[in-house]
């Protein structure tokens, strides 16, 4: 049963009426490009299967006013603007609403059944999926005159400023606009796309780590601290306008300041790179940047942990192509290339040797 015939279910099963729409957004996988999104850089996302799903109907109820009912939460509870915040999933929803009163848009009373395959705290970016199926339910109810970019940037001002996460935009694209069995190669600055083939004689396959992260925390928010600092210090706007060229400048900063630009810099020449590679079917040079990745985000960003650096190297000493962290970091899940040839033999050696760890998703080319 899709998620979108649950949404119905529940939400007929709850409040006795049929929704007026229904809709439904993926997790994703980063597969190169980490935390350089909130710094204008490239990205390369690519989504997953598992999906959440809303049906929703506005109501004649006070402004910004919500009842809503999740398949794992329970429910209904009801929130509204004027209260503000309830630090539960709500707070999505209230997101949603604060982002499309502050563009313009009236932000109405909402009846909302919330049901999801995504696993919370897996690092596949549960809120940019419950966000973006929230707006799209919602531009369908209501007839609101917005494409899939602008659901992205809409949701991304849902977390970032309701929500208080100060993410950039890559999960709101890739849960949007990206298109199964692809990679989407994001240019952060100005929202341009292009996507790139995926192999279709590996699996990507995303593994969690069974360590829950929780951005929220203030690690993230330190990290994008940290990187507008490095900003303030060599002059520049963001890290996008610097090079791998300019590393004797970044080298010359206080630490941590020159390791933060030092990933964010060599990282998007990564994904650069790894575009390249995809294109040209050299899956082994992409494997060998994935690891990279990993290595730059463990010892220059720091944000990897050693539950996460024990499925990588165990990941990679049974035959991985490639492998590294994927998300914000601070727990969550890696995501491995492995050859579809011995794919199976893989992945229970390694379930095997990593008791913690759980299959998420697998993506291959169509």
């Amino acid at each position: 049963m899709t998620v979108e015939t649950r949404a119905h279910a529940l939400f007929t099963q709850t409040f006795g009426s049929e929704p007026a729409a229904v809709a439904s957004a993926p997790a994703r996988a980063n597969l190169l490009g980490e935390h350089t999104d909130y710094n204008d850089g490239f990205v390369l996302p690519t989504p997953l299967g598992c999906r959440t799903g809303i049906a929703l109907t506005p109501t004649e109820g006070r402004f910004g006013e919500v009842e809503g009912v999740s398949e794992g939460f329970g429910g209904p509870f009801r929130a509204d603007l004027v209260h503000g915040k309830r630090e539960d999933w709500l707070d999505y929803v209230l997101g949603c609403l604060h982002a499309l009163s502050n563009a313009g848009m009236t932000a109405p009373a909402l009846r909302l059944a919330a049901v999801t395959d995504v696993p919370v705290g897996a690092g596949v970016s549960s809120s940019a999926a419950l966000e973006v199926a929230i707006l799209k339910a919602m531009r369908a109810a209501l007839d609101l005159p917005i494409d899939d970019v602008e659901i992205a940037k809409l949701a991304q001002a849902a977390e970032s400023e309701f929500v208080g996460m100060p993410c950039g935009i890559m999960d709101q694209k890739a849960a949007s606009v990206a298109r199964p069995g692809e990679a989407l190669f994001l240019d952060t600055r100005n929202l341009a796309t292009k996507t790139a083939p995926l192999p279709d004689d590996h699996h990507i396959a995303v593994i969690y780590s069974g360590v829950k992260h929780q951005l929220t925390d203030g690690g993230y928010g330190q990290r994008v601290a940290e990187c507008q600092a490095a900003c303030r210090a060599l002059g520049v706007a963001s890290l996008r306008e610097l090079s791998t060229e300019d590393l004797p400048r970044i080298e010359a900063l206080p630490a941590p300041l020159n390791q933060r630009a030092r990933h964010v810099v060599t990282e998007n020449q990564r994904v650069l790179d790894g575009v390249a590679a995809l294109h040209d079917g050299d899956f082994e040079a992409f494997g060998r940047l994935m690891t990279a990745s990993h290595a730059s985000q463990r010892d220059d960003y720091a944000v990897s942990v050693p539950a996460v650096d024990a499925l990588v190297e165990a990941a990679l000493a049974l035959g991985a192509v490639g492998a590294r962290l994927t998300g914000g970091g601070f727990g969550g899940s890696v995501v491995a290339l492995v050859k579809t040839s011995g794919f199976d033999m893989w992945l229970d050696q390694l379930l095997k040797t990593q008791p913690d760890a759980r299959l998420v998703a697998t993506v291959s080319g169509s």
